[in-house]
């Protein structure tokens, strides 16, 4: 037996996805054993009953003799007896082909079998094979299946609870049969010629000589699908894909099978023809459901006969049934088409044998090619005939495919215990070798990612028997199943106990002190005596626990618990000649485990293949485990070919080893789950960290002899037992696989934690920091040594005070912290960080922008002191960074009151006031602190002007730019905004300055004006903005006028602060509202110190008188502009506004006489307007009064009138 891959490479025996075990050895096809012409067209089995159809027309029933459940020794062939030997019954036809027996096909869920026999269909009862129905035939039958293969799951429930519905392909029409207590067929499909069938609940692929196509039965709808061979044109390309009812033809009655009617071709009606490509069946269901209730149930008609003399109207035509080379007429089709034609005509039509699978519920395989020795395509369609994954290629058109395995496959050989395997389509074919032409299977994934380059292909062959190679390979999945076990599997995963110290190997595992770092020699002395009292300690707890015999007793439960994982379920069968196979699932282990053998071959394992123990190991590193046996497996080859590879390492000294092997060789490991305590145990620098109590250590059998094996080795006690002495390429793979097992820390499925880790985290501590002493100053960057070492320190060690003091001698502070850290030492963390930022040595250098780091790390403690002290001392150190620490509200720590910080700061650190000032106010709101954060801005933007003449300069240049822009142009305040310097201080403080000023803030008014009017010894009206502000305050409001308008010529913000009463002179247009207003509402904005801000008396809403002086006063700094036509159009447009605060008398005094009168037109209509307004409200009013006293008037008549006249005496 052997397998091939892909390309023609021979891998070892057993290397394959399955293997051919003997099921039935020279089957008896003939009660003459003298016949050899015989062969097994046909097989079946179920529940121990195997059923063999032959070529000869025999039905033979063997009955499977149960092995003794005692017997463990080994997996012997199983014994058949013959139950009985007959010819079932069929009908001669014209033709002489007799095939024999061409189906079985068992109903188990009705104990029912159906046998097709030289074109006969025939009934039998299970599992004695007894005629049923009477003598009832089917002639001209070409395949009998279709069973819903939903049904078959274990868990399903059946469709009809009155039988199971079949397919029988006849000439010209598929019958849909019900085998039940009786046969009946319950519906007639119009579609002739079919070979072969397949059902999804009520989706049928089917195919006749030609082509594919989908039948829905319940409502007799079709798809037609692809040729069978590319090369046949017959199909019109516009009809596939098509659905079409084929439910309507007339005259649709099933045809008997001896009946001499002439039978309906595929009409369909022209609408239905024009439908376009890709409608589903499902479109055509609603449409035809009311018409398909409305036909008469001409399903019930029985079409079932007695034997009877074939008649020349029913043979089947030999086009009609043509299927390479078989069936009745096929000899003759054959003789004609080896006729030379007359003139040549196109290409004869190529007949290729149907073949159609289901690898899932909604999928159907299907193959085409051009030719019978050119490769074959196999496409997956779905229930609607659309394609649904990439096709598939077999290396020649195959005679029979099989799948087995992927979703919900019930003919998978899955193991036992497995769950869901992977999907693979077996396909009986030929190949030529250079021995001439090979028979067998060839084996491939269906299911594989789309994405993979090429699909690896196996070829499997049965033995060869009597010299003669076998011919033909007949396969199929049973609808039975058997089970057996591999008993090479329970020698392999058995577990055994292995002992890494031998006694004269214990003596040499004392630590070397003389040899160890100065630096950590009194560490090593100290661990070396906890780990004698830690065994100690170990194994006198062990001893009350442990009884006796107890090592006798798990091996005994290893070695059933390895039995009952080798057991395995086989479905397949292969035969060929007499002779059937089970066609099985070759366990993984024995696969992996014959190719890991053949890598290192040799005894000393000198000459290990390490490509080809990495290609193996490759071929399964991403394959997520899917049952135990399985997951058992990929470790058990991890640790073994692990250890090879390590042993081989330690040998070399790392030279053969490149990184990568090494890396991989790790990863081996790791996967394996192989306990770190083998690994250690073999490189003697690291061995004397290996605890071991008297339960040992328990691995497989075969990883245990190959690890004593080195250990007795004369090499093993050469090597240096310092760890000092261990080469550079040692130390990384101990730096990696130590690290990837830490990792493991914690999971419960990681049995003795406290032996392994304590050892492995001080290993593993001290190999890093060795190795970290070269890597660069700074953070690491990506994976790196220094990385680790962090991965380390931060989850936590279990030598804690140990590494305390190797970190320490190393003078690696900043890793010192993170040890702190993963303890929680909040106090040591910012303790060594500090040392760090004010200089103590620290070699790795990572600890950049400290500062910022220990005020993030403030943020993230719940220790109030620890924050005030630290933030006091960042304060000091970096002020703006400092005050964010009393700032932060997102703080573990309880928050610190405003004033007491103000207060503390000002004592400890009074360069972070005013940056904390600028937090209380404008992130909080609290006004209290604004005169202080006041003053500090004017002490900013007075300096400046004070000292820098460019700067007044600047200043001056604005108010003379502002004012030569022509109206319509922005407030003062959006243009100082917008030409402010974001890196100027000064500027962004003035505009802060501004933000305040203008603020509802209750601050020293007076003491501004003085410290702004000192800038008069500098330069006059430096500081506009801020004195109209000031005098706004303070009700100087026509001065605050005059500047608005002479000084900076914004008028806009002159017309708004008349409208607001002076209480700001920055907000929205003015001309946007309507005047007058009616109500002002005054807000309290609350404060998150708990107050409101305090408005100011001057900010109060004005009243309308107010607003009218104001306005007045305006009109006359209008009417003084030195540009007369600037004050005439800024009056009129002031007038036409807000023209219902002024009094027309007034402004009419005021007006100079020179102005026309279309400069206050729109005031003054307005106003006469508003006055006869108000003198027809005012006759509304009276007359209203006086219809008012009239009623009171006649109200008291009615009164006086109701109590009539009174006497008073």
């Amino acid at each position: 037996m052997t397998s091939h891959s892909q390309g023609g490479e021979i891998r070892p025996k057993g290397a394959g996805p399955f293997v051919l075990r003997p099921l039935f050895t020279n089957v008896p096809l003939s009660a003459d054993p003298t016949r050899d012409d015989i062969k097994i067209n046909c097989v079946e089995y179920l529940d121990h009953n195997l059923y063999v159809g032959t070529s000869d027309s025999e039905l033979l029933h063997f009955v499977q003799i149960p092995p003794d459940p005692k017997d463990k020794s080994g997996n012997p062939e199983p014994i058949y007896i013959l139950a009985s030997r007959q010819r079932p019954a069929f009908a001669e036809t014209s033709s002489s082909s007799r095939p024999g027996v061409q189906q079985i096909l068992l109903l188990p869920r009705v104990a029912k079998a159906c046998i097709l026999c030289n074109w006969t269909v025939t009934f039998y009862s299970l599992p004695e094979l007894s005629p049923v129905f009477g003598t009832t035939q089917v002639k001209n039958c070409n395949w009998i299946g279709g069973v819903d293969l939903n049904e078959l799951a274990p868990d399903s429930e059946p469709r009809d609870p009155y039988g199971v519905t079949v397919l029988l392909s006849l000439n010209r029409r598929i019958q849909v049969v019900r085998i039940g207590e009786d046969a009946r067929v319950i519906k007639k499909i119009d579609f002739a010629g079919s070979t072969i069938s397949m059902r999804r609940e009520s989706i049928a692929c089917v195919a006749d000589s030609r082509s594919y196509a989908l039948l829905e039965i319940d409502h007799q709808l079709k798809i037609p699908l692809m040729s069978i061979s590319s090369l046949d044109e017959a199909q019109p390309g516009n009809v596939v894909g098509q659905a079409q009812d084929i439910s309507g033809s007339t005259g649709g009655g099933l045809l008997r099978s001896n009946s001499s009617t002439q039978a309906h071709g595929h009409a369909e009606n022209s609408e239905h023809a024009s439908h376009r490509r890709g409608t589903s069946l499902g479109d055509f269901i609603t449409g035809v459901h009311r018409r398909q209730e409305q036909r008469p149930n001409d399903g019930d008609e029985s079409v079932f006969q007695q034997p009877s003399p074939p008649e020349s109207a029913t043979s089947p035509k030999p086009s009609d049934i043509a299927i390479q080379g078989e069936g009745p007429g096929a000899k003759g089709a054959s003789e004609s088409q080896e006729m030379p034609p007359p003139p040549p005509p196109k290409n004869p039509p190529v007949f290729l044998k149907p073949l159609i699978a289901s690898p899932t519920p909604e999928e159907f395989l299907l193959v085409t090619g051009t030719g019978p020795l050119d490769p074959g395509i196999g496409m997956f369609v779905n229930l609607d005939g659309d394609p649904t994954r990439p096709t598939i290629e077999f290396d020649r058109y195959p005679k029979e495919i099989v799948v087995d395995g992927g979703y919900s496959d019930l003919s998978s050989s899955r193991p036992s215990l497995g769950g869901e395997e992977e999907g693979y389509v077996l396909a009986s074919m030929s190949k030529d070798f250079e021995d001439g032409v090979h028979h067998g299977l060839e084996i491939q994934r269906w299911d594989v990612n789309a994405a993979e380059a090429e699909p690896r292909k196996y070829w499997l062959e049965p033995p060869v028997t009597d010299s003669s190679m076998p011919k033909h390979l007949g396969i199929r999945a049973f609808i039975g199943t058997d089970d057996t076990y591999f008993p090479e599997i329970t020698k392999r995963l058995s577990r055994k106990r292995f002992k890494p110290f031998s006694s004269s190997s214990i003596n040499s595992s004392t630590m070397s002190l003389k040899s160890a770092d100065s630096r950590t020699a009194p560490s090593l002395e100290r661990i070396s005596k906890e780990r004698e009292l830690f065994e100690r300690d170990s194994d006198s707890q062990s001893d009350d626990i442990i009884p006796d015999g107890w090592e006798s007793s798990r091996n005994a439960e290893e070695e059933d618990f390895a039995r009952r994982l080798a057991g395995t379920t086989a479905r397949l069968a292969v035969w060929s000649g007499s002779n059937i196979w089970w066609a099985m699932r070759n366990p993984l282990i024995l696969q992996l485990d014959a190719q890991l053998d053949a890598a290192s071959g040799t005894p000393d394992r000198s000459s290990i293949d390490r490509r080809e123990i990495f290609a193996m190991l490759n071929s399964f590193r991403d394959r997520d485990a899917k049952s135990e046996l399985e997951f058992l497996t990929f470790n058990y080859i991890r640790q073994r070919a692990g250890l090879l590879l390590l042993t081989n390492f330690i040998k070399s000294e790392g030279s053969l080893f490149s990184e990568p092997d090494l890396r991989t060789m790790e990863e081996i490991l790791v996967d394996g789950l192989l306990d770190p305590r083998v690994v250690l145990s073999l490189i003697p620098g690291v061995r004397n960290e290996v605890i071991e109590t008297r339960r040992g250590i328990w691995i497989f059998g075969g990883v245990k002899s190959t690890a004593e094996q080195f250990i007795l080795k004369s090499e093993f006690d050469k090597c240096g037992s310092s760890l000092g002495l261990l080469s550079l390429s040692i130390l990384q793979f101990l730096r990696r696989f130590l690290t990837a097992w830490r990792r493991k820390k914690g999971f419960g499925s990681i049995p003795d934690e406290s032996e392994v880790f304590p050892t492995v985290d001080a290993a593993l501590l001290a190999v890093l920091l060795e190795l970290d002493k070269k890597s660069p100053p700074g953070l690491a960057r990506g994976p790196s040594i220094r990385s680790e070492l962090y991965e380390l320190v931060d989850t936590g060690v279990d030598c804690f005070h140990r590494a305390e003091t190797l970190i320490e001698s190393y003078h690696r502070l900043f890793v010192l912290s993170r040890l702190y850290q993963s303890r929680k030492m909040s106090s040591e963390v910012l303790s060594t960080w500090r040392r760090i930022v004010e200089g103590e040595r620290d070699d790795g250098g990572e600890l950049r922008d400290g500062e910022q780091r220990v005020r993030e790390y403030l943020t993230k403690i719940s220790n109030r002191a620890l924050v005030q002290e630290y933030g006091i001392w960042l304060a000091n150190r970096n002020p703006e960074l400092g005050v964010q620490v009393f700032a932060e509200d997102k703080g573990r720590a309880p928050k610190f009151e405003p004033a007491s910080v103000v207060q503390m700061l000002r004592e400890q650190a009074p360069n972070a006031v005013r940056y904390y000032l600028e937090y209380l106010v404008f992130g909080k709101g609290h006004a209290v602190y604004v005169d202080e954060l006041i003053a500090y801005y004017l002490d900013v933007v007075i300096t400046r002007l004070r000292t820098s003449a460019e700067a007044r300069a600047t200043v001056m240049s604005t108010y003379e730019a502002y004012r030569a822009l022509r109206p319509p142009k922005p407030t003062y305040r959006q243009f100082l905004t917008d030409n402010a310097s974001a890196e100027d201080e000064a500027w962004a403080s003035r505009l802060r300055l501004l933000e305040l000023l203008g603020g509802a803030y209750d601050y020293d008014a007076a003491a501004i004006r003085e410290r702004v009017a000192g800038l008069s010894s500098v330069a006059e009206d430096l500081l506009v903005p801020e004195t109209i502000i000031l005098d706004g305050r303070e009700r100087r409001h026509e001065n605050a006028l005059r500047l608005l308008v002479h000084r900076l010529g914004d008028y806009d913000t002159a017309v708004a602060y008349c409208f607001r009463g002076g209480a700001s002179i920055y907000g929205s247009s003015i001309y946007q509202a309507t005047p007058p207003p009616s109500t002002n509402a005054t807000t309290t904005t609350p404060s998150s110190g708990g107050g409101s801000r305090r408005r100011h008396s001057s900010l109060e809403p004005p009243t309308e008188d107010q607003q009218a002086r104001l306005f007045r006063a305006l009109l006359g700094e209008f009417l003084r502009l030195e540009d007369e036509g600037d004050g005439a159009e800024q009056a009129g447009l002031l007038l036409e506004r807000f023209g219902a605060w002024f009094d027309v008398a007034e402004v009419l005094a005021l007006v100079p006489d020179a102005w026309g009168v279309d400069l206050v037109a729109g005031f003054l209509v307005k106003a006469l307007r508003r006055l006869a307004a108000e003198r027809r409200e005012a006759e509304v009013a009276r007359h209203l009064s006086s219809a008012q006293y009239l009623r009171t008037q006649h109200e008291l008549v009615v009164r006086v009138d109701e109590k009539g006249p009174s006497v008073e005496m």
